[in-house]
């Protein structure tokens, strides 16, 4: 049976996993078997995440504005709307708005089930953004 969802509230990013203003919706965390989890996640000009890992990996869609990603040590990557990147499992990276843009993208990852889906770190420097 097909059935509507209820929305849960807009959330504003805590201030541990985000610099800057970040507000994210969720629009999907799958109930078990499924361990899908999916935001849509709209950062301010200039607001990032910080460096994090997923478990099973994660996949950013950007649906608005320009944003830029980074995998340690790797290059960095600037997203338009249209653009989709993958982060593969246990990768460290972080995401965000160019200085000048405000950017929406669709997270999409797993759940576990056991270990911690997300894994933060340290907040990414403006020299690094």
């Amino acid at each position: 049976m097909v059935e509507k969802l209820p929305k849960a509230p807009t959330g504003k990013g805590p201030a541990e996993w985000f610099t800057g203003e970040v507000w994210f919706d969720q629009i999907c965390r799958g109930e078990e078997p499924s361990r899908v989890r999916v935001n849509s996640v709209h950062f301010a000009p200039g607001a990032r995440t910080a460096w994090h890992k997923h478990a099973v990996g994660q996949t950013l869609h950007v649906t608005e504005g320009v944003g830029l990603v980074q995998a340690r040590g790797g290059e960095l990557i600037v997203m338009r709307p249209g653009d989709t990147v993958h982060t593969p499992p246990g990768e460290w990276h972080w995401h965000g708005a160019t200085p000048d843009h405000f950017m929406t993208h669709l997270a999409i990852w797993e759940g576990t089930g056991d270990d911690p889906e997300t894994t933060w770190g340290e907040h990414v420097t403006d020299e690094e953004h």
